[in-house]
């Protein structure tokens, strides 16, 4: 007599680990994030990415605007050359020293101010108050004009002619006489700081606003119980939780400074004192018709700017890990 046969339970599958999953997930976010962002590289490279490329590529030749089809390689010539016991290029022209410190100058005084007033700005306007929507509205409106608009409105009236700016100092009894504020070295610089300062807080403010409204209030009640100091709060609570909406408004402000042309060109036009990077390869560009040498100038502005981005990011990123520990 046979024995019947019994058919085995199946095994059952054993679970993926969590750590694969994970793994296998994040693999497909980064396979899909590729994908989406793919579109937005290619015409990137293709608007940005060849311009930078030409540009790098005229900074070795001996261009010119009046005939770009002949050109011939010379090498960093344009950059710095020893020449019949001189040096040449660039790097040896003490103009563009004078547009690097001015950009310099210009760029920590501005952020510096707009990094303060955007702060004190945006306090304000975090607090409880009858009409704070329309101040709010209000502030904008200078981030809004175009830089153009509000720096030929500003040259206006900073004329030493017919400019407002002059008319009230002097009925207030401030000044006795005219200045000429974009046109005299000692105040030129300034003017432009204060008309970029009057027109970039705004952004900045927006920027912490917008961290202001996102922290937690029960930290603020618990200091409040305790008694506190408002002043305390600001620097042990309220500065350490907004400080990486800060440092996203100053990068971007700070990239922005660097290649300042704009409001400088229209306030002060090609005047050494104010001159910057920008407008100093714009000059020999377009003036001098000069591509070669104002695309070295050019290049130099952009690794200029990307070496001050890597550093500010990397200290940003130190310090930020060093408050997370």
């Amino acid at each position: 007599m046979s024995t019947p046969v019994t058919e085995s339970a199946p095994i059952p599958a054993r679970p993926l680990p969590a750590s694969y999953r994970s793994t296998k997930v994040r693999r497909q976010r980064v396979r899909a994030a590729w994908f989406f962002l793919a579109p937005m590289l290619v015409t990137l490279a293709m608007v940005a990415g060849w311009p930078l490329l030409r540009t790098f590529y005229f900074s070795f030749t001996d261009a010119s605007l009046s005939d770009m089809s002949d050109t011939l390689f010379i090498g960093l010539e344009n950059y710095l050359v020893y020449d019949d016991g001189r040096w040449f290029g660039v790097l040896a022209d003490p103009i563009w020293w004078r547009a690097v410190w001015n950009t310099v100058y210009f760029s920590v005084v501005s952020v510096s101010l707009e990094v303060v007033f955007g702060v004190i700005v945006a306090l304000v306007l975090n607090a409880e108050f009858k009409g704070r929507t329309l101040v709010r509205a209000a502030v904008l409106i200078p981030w809004a004009i175009p830089t153009i608009v509000s720096a030929q409105m500003w040259a206006w009236m900073l004329n030493d002619q017919f400019g407002i700016i002059n008319h009230l100092l002097m009925a207030l009894g401030i000044i006795a006489s005219p200045i000429a504020w974009t046109a005299d070295a000692n105040y030129s610089m300034w003017a432009v700081i204060m008309v970029d300062v009057w027109k970039t807080t705004p952004f900045v403010a927006l920027l912490v606003l917008a961290a202001l409204q996102m922290l937690p209030k029960d930290c603020y009640e618990a200091a409040e119980v305790d008694g506190i100091h408002p002043v305390k709060v600001f620097f042990r609570v309220t500065l350490p939780l907004i400080t990486p909406a800060l440092m996203v408004a100053v990068i971007f402000r700070l990239l922005d400074a660097l290649r300042v042309f704009d409001v400088i060109y229209v306030l002060t036009s090609n005047s050494t004192s104010t001159m910057s990077m920008s407008i100093y390869a714009r000059q020999q560009l377009v003036e001098f018709q000069d591509v070669g040498y104002g695309s070295a100038a050019s290049t130099l502005l952009f690794l200029i700017i990307a070496l001050a981005t890597i550093a500010y990011l990397y200290l940003g990123r130190k310090q930020l890990q060093l408050g997370g520990d």
